[in-house]
């Protein structure tokens, strides 16, 4: 039995032609070969899968290449185009920077550099995984880069560009490989797919080219993987069977029920979608690109966002026709909050089946606004707007009762007027008071008119009435002396120790002083007890309570400063005795005294 190849290596492009989705850059490189421009290190970086290793050995073995075509491309057939293809070839080095990354490897390249090629032209040293390198073999590696011999060209591939230091980056060309289109991969999938003589359906490679997120090795290594299970002929059933991917079916019946707001069978569907071995959050993703889809499908300008086959586009199409962008916007925000928020849910399927229901809803409760039939409003007569609800008096009681009223009201039909219901005016009672805006509107039976009373107006009332009670306030002013102040502030002090020892100690530590006006001095330590708001707050209060005063106010004062005692000499005290009684100073001169130092 023959030994399998893989696609990836069978298929592995040769020539710069055969690369797939990196035009810009294998043009690039053909025209420098032809005008001899080659740099001395060049560096490509790129997602995994997109052809960097593919196109340095293509460019390694093109630049050895003894009869290259006109295009610049290998000819595949001189004796060291046959060495490569054969990896006979002295003059092509490749290597793995990611087990060969330290300066003693890097010291061994180095010194194979010198050695000039005996074939060929140019002796070329592929490295890929360059940024496994560690600090020192960068270092070691940075001046061979920079001034390698005529005859050395580098290679460095990577996936991680950022991981590379700057001085070497500075010193090489660099080339930044793109993803590769979806519509680029199917269609090399399908040229493999002819080359094997294998029958597949464009939906089929449509779905392996998504699932590979731009990167060609892993599309062919899924190709090979799918023919291992279907054999020589692959349906789109067998891909999404075999890939574990939901049926795109399924998020159309999912959208439809969703418009026509049935959520007996979305519940039903997302039921079996669970059954069928998918998880919650793998469902959600799905139907927000579908709604994704949905919205791009709806401009001409966004269409070619939307990398499905031709057959599908039209479904898109022919559902988005049936959505609004508003609430296909809506859509999407509600999926991708319960996307986000999935692994924190506790009931991951309930939380799912709210989201669902959320939408199932939000359509229904839009179509049916739109679905409401609008009353006809008389012909005649033109409606004059009024108030949604009349309040009705009781007489008794004075106060008001809401009731409907119709939405309008025709002038030429007499309302009759409504009966008041004692249980419902017990239950709901507005009072009114009478203020300049209802004062003296009465009926013809005396009763009050109060067809201009509103709520609004009734709390405007109040709230003037409740300001001018506060107004009129009588204004306490109970004398009391130095003794009743200094009673109630140490009774104060000691019940309110038990709240706040330390603002109860502090103000004990000091007697009040009684000035004019109510005004009380307040002696304190430090201004932080003056700053207490609450506890300052509650010694105000209570004085004003005990004392029957509420033109009491506080002022905070920091004690005077005490005088040092100064520790004075002989001389000093003598001359501060001779200063105070004259005759002192005589007597010493009288009796010839010397004072003693």
């Amino acid at each position: 039995m023959d030994n399998f190849i893989v696609s990836a290596r069978k298929y592995r492009p040769s020539t710069f032609k055969q690369v797939v989705g990196q035009e810009s850059i294998t043009s690039t490189l053909q025209n420098a070969i032809k005008n001899n421009h080659l740099a001395q290190a060049f560096l490509f970086t790129g997602p995994r899968g997109v052809g960097k290793t593919t196109c340095a050995r293509i460019l390694a073995k093109t630049i050895n290449c003894l009869n290259p075509t006109s295009e610049m491309e290998p000819c595949n057939e001189c004796e060291s185009c046959t060495a490569f293809n054969n990896n006979a070839s002295f003059n092509i080095h490749e290597l793995d920077a990611a087990s060969n990354n330290s300066v003693d490897d890097i010291r061994n390249l180095v010194d194979q550099v010198r050695i000039p090629p005996q074939a060929g032209k140019y002796k070329v040293y592929i490295i890929d995984e360059v940024h496994m390198l560690s600090q020192a073999a960068f270092n070691a590696f940075l001046k061979t880069l920079e001034e390698p011999p005529e005859y050395a060209k580098f290679i460095l591939a990577t996936t991680e560009k950022h991981k590379i230091l700057p001085t070497i980056l500075s010193r090489c060309q660099i080339f930044d490989f793109k993803r590769i289109s979806v519509d680029d991969i199917a269609a090399h999938l399908a040229w493999v797919a002819e080359s094997e003589n294998i029958n597949v359906d464009k939906e089929a490679l449509h779905v392996i080219a998504q699932k590979a997120d731009g990167a060609l090795r892993d599309a062919l290594s899924t190709f090979d993987q799918i023919v291992s299970f279907s054999g020589n002929t692959i349906s789109y059933k067998d891909v999404i069977e075999n890939l574990n991917i939901l049926d795109y079916e399924y998020y159309f019946k999912i959208v439809d029920y969703i418009l026509n707001g049935d959520t007996s069978n979305l519940l039903l569907t997302f039921h079996e979608i669970l059954e069928n071995g998918f998880d919650g959050q793998h469902f959600i993703t799905g139907l927000s690109e579908h709604f994704r889809h949905l919205l791009v499908v709806k401009d001409v300008a966004t269409l070619k966002l939307l990398e499905v086959g031709p057959a599908l586009k039209e479904k898109y199409k022919n559902q988005s026709e049936r959505c609004n962008p508003g609430f296909i916007l809506k859509a999407l925000d509600l999926t991708n909050k319960c996307d986000l928020s999935y692994k924190t849910s506790n009931h991951k399927k309930l939380h799912v089946e709210i989201t669902l229901i959320q939408l199932s809803s939000m359509q229904w409760t839009s179509q049916q606004q739109v679905s409401q039939p609008v009353q006809a409003k008389p012909a005649e007569q033109k409606p004059t707007p009024v108030a949604e609800t009349s309040k009705t008096i009781n007489p008794q009681q004075k106060t008001a009762v809401s009731e409907p009223k119709p939405a309008y009201q025709t002038p030429a039909v007499k309302k009759e007027e409504p009966k008041t219901n004692p249980e419902i005016t017990s239950k709901t009672t507005i009072k009114i008071q009478e203020t300049s805006s209802n004062k003296g509107s009465k009926n013809g039976n005396g009763e009050r008119n109060i067809s201009n009373v509103s709520i609004k107006s009734t709390l405007d009332a109040l709230k003037n009435k409740k300001d001018e009670e506060e107004r009129q306030e009588a204004i306490v002013t109970t004398p009391f002396d130095q003794e009743q102040l200094e009673e109630v502030w140490m009774r104060f002090a000691k019940e309110y120790k038990a709240k706040s020892p330390t603002f109860g100690s502090a103000i004990e530590k000091y007697k009040p002083q009684l000035t004019e006006q109510f005004k009380i001095k307040m002696k304190v330590d430090n201004m932080i007890i003056a700053k207490d708001v609450l506890n300052m707050a509650a010694l105000l209060e209570f004085l004003k309570r005990e004392l029957n005063n509420n033109q009491i106010t506080i002022e905070p004062v920091l004690p005077g400063k005490k005088e040092r005692k100064v520790v004075l000499t002989d001389r000093e005290k003598f001359e501060a005795m001779a200063k105070k009684y004259p005759g002192i100073k005589q007597l010493k001169e009288q009796l010839n005294l010397e004072l003693d130092m």
